[in-house]
């Protein structure tokens, strides 16, 4: 039987109300002066739910999420999840064909979409056989558009309605760093599990604090981040609209008196570079995190002398909705993932599958009860993904005696030099030690003999000093060994990434062919 206490709204939503936190603020825009305290929170989420119903809206239909990280975002997202309807939240910084591409592949019926973002969209609504409806959040309008005012208006209130623990609650779509985006399913326990796994084990949020994501909603790192963790004990979470540039987040973590900050590491290393030039926040802040990809040691070391919190680098998947391999507080060792986050086991196997030792190279399974179901309409990347309880990561990991790991790189981003693999990402974190680097990408590039030998893409923090390539060749046979070192280091205004901050190296091999 399912009941209304395994739908995750329940968990996340109504639970404050019988505990006495009603007229606490859950979340607040950073710069507008809007709040959503968490009877709001609830009411509105009941209101959403109750106009799904009014518009005939079944349950398991699909409802995409366009939405900038306003107060609409978490309203819209538990509303179609006490309604039975299913939220889609999607990258908000794509073009026009992808996001044809997605609802298409997704069938929405339905399109939530923030007026700014309205303009991208407009051209392939019209043709689109899914949609009975886009719901736009401001003030624009094209053709037959409500808006979301008039949508949730005069709607009838719906309780949290019954849900089986392991039913489809939400989907997420991958950052596609290796390719086209895979619709990536979620169950309603995954996210209590990932809120009893790495946010009561490693987070450890109270009721008081204060947190600033700039990882977006959309993005699964940013969903836990800024709904799971902060609902599951009543902390109050700052959203942050725009695009998140070091200077607006050292701003806003001062404005908002932020104790705990999540980012990624290209942000920490451009906050770092801004810092070195300025202060550092004087937020009271007491915990930050990263992940998405891994953290170089140095921008570990130096964030941690400006500030003096460490960040607690880990690694996670939108498969697997959050971190399950992460350093800890008191326990951090920059330029390793740390260890298995308790609820998760971990596995290294080598290309003909079996187990490989400490100091080897293999391929990253994971096992834990936030997984997901599995992807839509892909069944045979559904099938390689997921074996099993246990879910390939495509990550390259080396574990250390004492237990920790280290991550290698990408599995398609590996190669061999001289019949040793090379991982991109320990060459890539030599040259960003060097002050004259801001960002780095290695790839394998062919000699004249065939060959395959590092190339190096850098991004430059200062200008460059006379004879760069022999500095900083010198640097990385100096940091990790002499064979290892960049034979080509080409400088670049920026490395390709996607929009949640992945260096997307197979765009740099392709230049290569």
């Amino acid at each position: 039987m399912t009941s209304a206490t395994e739908n995750a709204a329940s968990y996340f939503v109504d639970r404050h109300l019988q505990e006495g936190r009603g007229d606490k603020t859950a979340y607040r825009e950073a710069g507008t002066g809007r709040n959503l305290t968490y009877q709001q929170l609830a009411e509105g989420a009941n209101c959403v739910a109750g106009a799904f119903r009014r518009a005939g809206f079944r349950a398991e239909e699909r409802a995409a999420m366009l939405v900038l990280d306003t107060l609409e975002f978490p309203q819209i997202f538990f509303g179609a999840l006490k309604s039975g309807v299913v939220p889609v939240p999607i990258n908000t910084l794509l073009a026009t064909p992808v996001y044809d591409s997605i609802l298409r592949d997704s069938r929405a019926s339905v399109l939530f979409v923030s007026a700014p973002l309205l303009d991208v969209v407009a051209p392939i609504l019209a043709n689109n056989p899914f949609l009975r409806a886009v719901i736009v959040i401001g003030e624009a309008s094209v053709g037959d558009c409500l808006s979301y005012a008039d949508f949730v208006s005069g709607a009838e209130a719906l309780e949290t309605q019954p849900a089986s623990g392991d039913e489809i609650a939400f989907w997420l779509y991958s950052s596609g760093s290796t390719g086209s985006p895979k619709g990536v399913q979620h169950v309603h326990s995954s996210l209590k599990a990932t809120a009893d796994s790495y946010g009561a084990n490693v987070l450890n949020l109270t009721e008081d604090d204060i947190v600033l994501s700039a990882a977006k909603l959309f993005f699964a790192y940013g969903l836990g981040n800024a709904m799971t963790f902060p609902l599951a004990v009543g902390a109050t979470t700052v959203l942050f609209e725009g695009r998140p540039t070091p200077g607006d987040m050292i701003a806003t973590l001062n404005a908002e008196q932020a104790t705990v900050f999540c980012g990624v590491p290209t942000l920490f290393a451009a906050m770092v570079a801004e810092m070195d030039k300025s202060d550092a926040p004087t937020a009271p802040l007491r915990r930050c995190i990263s992940a998405g990809e891994a953290l170089p040691e140095d921008v570990g070391n130096r964030w941690q002398a400006h500030t003096g919190v460490a960040i607690l680098d880990g690694v996670g998947s939108t498969e697997m909705l959050h971190i399950f391999l992460s350093n800890r507080e008191e326990d951090v060792v920059y330029g390793t993932s740390g260890t298995p986050v308790p609820g998760y086991d971990v596995r290294l196997v080598s290309e003909n599958g079996a187990e490989v030792g400490d100091n080897e190279i293999g391929e990253l399974l994971v096992s834990g009860a936030s997984a997901a179901s599995g992807y839509w309409n892909q069944r045979s990347k559904s099938r390689a993904t997921f074996e099993g309880i246990w879910t390939r990561t495509g990550d390259k990991y080396e574990r250390r005696p004492d237990g920790r790991y280290i991550y290698c790189g990408r599995t398609d981003d590996m190669f061999k030099v001289s019949g040793i693999w090379v991982s991109p990402f320990e060459v890539e974190q030599a040259l960003a030690s060097h002050p004259t680097v801001l960002e780095a990408a290695v790839v394998a590039a062919k000699d004249d003999a065939g060959l395959d030998k590092p190339k190096a893409f850098i991004v430059l923090a200062t200008e460059a000093p006379d004879g760069l390539k022999e500095v900083l060749t010198d640097h990385v046979k100096t940091r990790i060994g002499k064979w290892k070192y960049p034979r080509w280091i080409e400088i670049v205004d920026d490395l390709p990434k996607t929009t949640t901050g992945k260096i997307q190296r197979f765009k740099l091999r392709e230049g290569l062919a």
